[in-house]
């Protein structure tokens, strides 16, 4: 098979470069390990940048985003009892984000691939990226017992943190920067009315918790739990009952509880890989940086690289203009830096750590008390939180 950039990786991220390159004549395939079955069950968050969202209308597969998509002008942050509320849309200059779930748009962008019969090879086995500093760079997978090449100019990497595609840029050239935090959220879906037409934070003695939603009929809830607990430890009536207890009174009051459908435990950690290319291999998502789920920046981030990299493409291929892909990987990680710092933040701020001294526990406090006695600090958190400029 011979196609000018292969894609590694069946997410959003690896979908929406290959539905943007083909609109434009560049030929494309993504591989994706797993089936797409597989691929659609995973559960994502779903708050979207307006940037992400132009993304998706420019690449012909917004419209059902647009049509069942919630556009949130802030989110309520509980503390001591109280809701205290974000005003995103007064504080960064009449910006807002749009809830949309991952599933949902990865579905669309699966729609549009088939719209365009666009080439996405799934259970691809044993992808193996080749010859990344030469002009021939190549990729081999095995499918059905037998092994395929795949010939390109250029490989994207956006196969996720346990991909195949970081592992191939050699060790004395990778730089990786880690913070592991001591705990997980665990997180319901299910099947009922949010408790809340917008997003609440909760900082409690307990630990943090998060009421989102997907739909007007399907809500996502988070608690913070330690690493230590397993998914089978949990019922749903443990899970409902320990979710009132960190929600101010009258919030859990309104509470309706229900079925889960779906209940996994996610670690929290901060990552980021430089450089994020190498030869002609390029990194973009959570190949390359991974951030806490507190500040909405996951697939944002991996929105901002595939932007960058969309239009060095262009630029490659319809002008002989080749600055883009030389400066991709430094003018990505100057915001994906100002993500992490943002993600950090947001998860020291709101997060209860086992092993705090008082010292700490009460700067903590602080901070909190002075985001809501300065203007500055909200419209500080409210430009970061609605996405800083591609």
């Amino acid at each position: 098979m011979k196609v000018q950039v292969c894609i590694i990786g069946g997410g959003p991220s690896g979908l929406l470069l290959s539905q943007l390159l083909h609109l434009k004549g560049i030929d494309t395939v993504v591989l994706e390990k797993y089936s797409r079955n597989h691929v659609l069950a995973r559960i994502r968050a779903g708050v979207l940048e307006h940037g992400f969202a132009r993304l998706m209308r420019e690449a012909q597969c917004g419209e059902r985003m647009d049509r069942e998509g919630e556009i949130h002008n802030g989110f309520e942050i509980a503390h001591d009892g109280v809701l205290s509320h974000i005003d995103l849309h007064k504080h960064s200059g009449g910006n807002s984000v749009l809830v949309y779930g991952q599933t949902e748009l990865t579905r669309d962008l699966y729609e549009a691939r088939d719209r365009l019969s666009g080439k996405v090879v799934h259970n691809a086995e044993d992808v193996t990226p080749h010859d990344l500093t030469s002009e021939r760079p190549y990729v081999t997978y095995r499918s059905n017992g037998e092994t395929v090449r795949v010939d390109c100019d250029y490989i994207v990497g956006a196969d996720g943190f346990h991909g195949v595609s970081r592992k191939s840029i050699p060790k004395d050239v990778l730089r990786e920067y880690e913070k592991v935090y001591p705990f997980g959220w665990l997180g319901v879906l299910s099947r009922t009315k949010p408790v809340s037409p917008e997003l609440i934070y909760v900082k409690h003695k307990r630990g943090f918790a998060l009421c989102s939603l997907r739909s007007q009929v399907l809500s996502r809830y988070y608690v913070q739990v330690p690493l230590t607990d397993k998914v089978e430890d949990w019922s749903d009536d443990a899970f409902w009952a320990e979710l009132k207890r960190r929600l101010p009174d009258h919030v859990a009051a309104r509470l309706i509880t229900g079925p889960s459908i779906e209940k996994s435990i996610a670690p929290l950690r901060s990552f980021v890989a430089e450089p994020m290319s190498y030869g002609r291999l390029f990194l973009a998502g959570d190949a390359a940086h991974i951030v806490p789920p507190t500040g909405a920046r996951g697939l944002n981030s991996a929105a901002s690289d595939i932007y960058y990299l969309y239009h060095a493409m262009l630029a490659h291929y319809q002008g002989g203009d080749d600055s883009g892909l030389k400066g991709y990987s430094a003018k990505a990680l100057a915001r994906i830096w100002r993500a992490q710092r943002f993600s950090w933040w947001m998860t020291m701020m709101l997060h209860r750590f086992p092993d705090r001294s008082e010292y700490e526990d009460r700067l903590q406090q602080t901070e909190l008390e002075y985001l809501f006695s300065s203007e500055t600090a909200q419209r500080l958190l409210a430009e970061n939180y609605v996405g800083l400029p591609f």
